[in-house]
């Protein structure tokens, strides 16, 4: 007869009417906490981080070389980097509780990769890393981030909106290990609440085990959290997603530009409008995006993203995916015209444009960005283009 003196504390397993006794056990090794991360991502208590909208994850790469200077090589190995579906980038920490490193030595190291990570990894460095990351599994990356996101954005706005958190230094830390010594939590609550926007969390994953079972049991708790830390980023616009519409992204833009700018981007909702194409918003928290989107051959087709800010994005990636081969004269003169807008700046890999509003205030300006979407229009819609006699 077992003695309850002799029964392990903490986990038990109730087994044809028994108790089994599961006994906590440290991990062989660091690597094997790490694998378990990259293949089951909900150990990293997303749930626990907001329970309102809990968190999901996409692993972006393992073992992310982060450089110390613009063009360099990498100096810092990260474990993991994570992105969760809100495009908040999250750093990724894995060290055993034996490891004396994880007391007070771990916390500078991350603050090295956080501060680092938000100089030299730019959105366009993470897009690739993911890409790369599907392609070897043979997956479709844009695909995956539509399916992911709970908003029916796609691709583009999704790496859009990692842009914004990354300029905004939005992201996430977190050490994970076995066991949180106390040293670490104390660290983790006080940086936590003196932060913002920035997070800086701990995961503890106990791993259980019992005598006689082939399965093994894995406990997540999130530390660091503390509600005093959770009401001041709440105060700092961390609330939960804000879903955008006419109205609000106007306001918002209004705001956020100047008069000449917002009529700007006020004639491109409104063209869009007469002109029969599907205008979706966003649901960002602080930043209110539109998408303005069009019937193609391969399904809706994404031309424009407008932000809130101000920012104008041509997505011609989109357009070259979607429209015919006999259209690429015509792609290509648009993207001339586009060329001439001034400021215009690439972006994703020089395949899109963008421009801010404030830029294009005169009105042949304008007038140019309204003849460039209307053009990418007509090239999917298989119509005439008729050029604007005012250009």
């Amino acid at each position: 007869m077992t003695r309850y003196s002799d029964m392990p504390s903490g986990m038990f397993l109730l087994q044809n009417n028994a108790l089994v006794g599961l006994k906590e056990q440290p991990y062989e090794a660091e690597h094997l906490l790490q694998q378990l991360l990259a293949d089951h991502s909900d150990l990293l208590a997303g749930d626990q981080m907001d329970e309102l909208s809990p968190r999901r994850w996409l692993l972006i790469s393992k073992e992310a070389s982060i450089p110390s200077e613009e063009g360099g090589g990498g100096r810092w190995s990260l474990d993991h980097l994570f992105i969760d579906q809100d495009a908040v980038p999250c750093l990724v920490e894995v060290k055993r509780s034996s490891d004396t490193r994880i007391r007070r030595e771990v916390v500078g190291q991350m603050l090295d990769y956080a501060a680092n990570f938000v100089l030299y990894w730019p959105v366009e460095v993470m897009r690739a890393a993911f890409e790369s990351r599907c392609a070897s599994r043979g997956d479709e990356a844009d695909q995956i981030i539509s399916e992911f996101v709970a908003d029916g954005s796609d691709a583009e706005c999704f790496w859009q909106k990692a842009k914004i958190n990354l300029n905004a230094e939005n992201i996430r830390m977190v050490f994970v290990a076995d066991r949180i010594p106390a040293e670490l939590q104390r660290i983790v609550e006080f940086l936590n609440g003196q932060m913002s926007p920035a997070q800086v969390l701990a995961v503890e994953v106990r791993q259980y085990r019992g005598e006689g079972i082939d399965f093994t049991t894995l406990v997540p708790r999130l530390v660091g959290q503390t509600a005093m830390a959770q009401q001041k980023k709440a105060g700092a616009g961390r609330s939960e997603s804000r879903r955008w519409d006419r109205e609000s992204f106007l306001e918002d833009n209004r705001d956020r530009v100047s008069e000449a700018g917002h009529q700007v981007i006020r004639s491109l909702l409104d063209w869009a409008e007469d002109h029969g194409l599907t205008i979706t918003y966003g649901s960002g928290k602080i930043d209110g995006s539109a998408s303005l989107i069009t019937p193609s051959s391969l399904g809706s087709c994404q031309l424009m993203m407008i932000w809130t800010g101000g920012d104008i994005h041509f997505n011609f990636k989109n357009l070259e995916n979607a429209a015919p081969p006999s259209s690429m004269d015509r792609q290509h003169d648009l993207l001339t015209l586009c060329a001439q807008l001034p400021n215009v700046r690439d972006f994703w890999r020089n395949t899109s444009r963008a421009v801010n509003c404030e830029e294009v205030v005169d009105p042949r300006d304008s007038d140019r960005v309204r003849e460039i979407l209307d053009g990418m229009s007509g090239v999917l819609s298989q119509r005439e283009h008729v050029p604007n006699p005012s250009v």
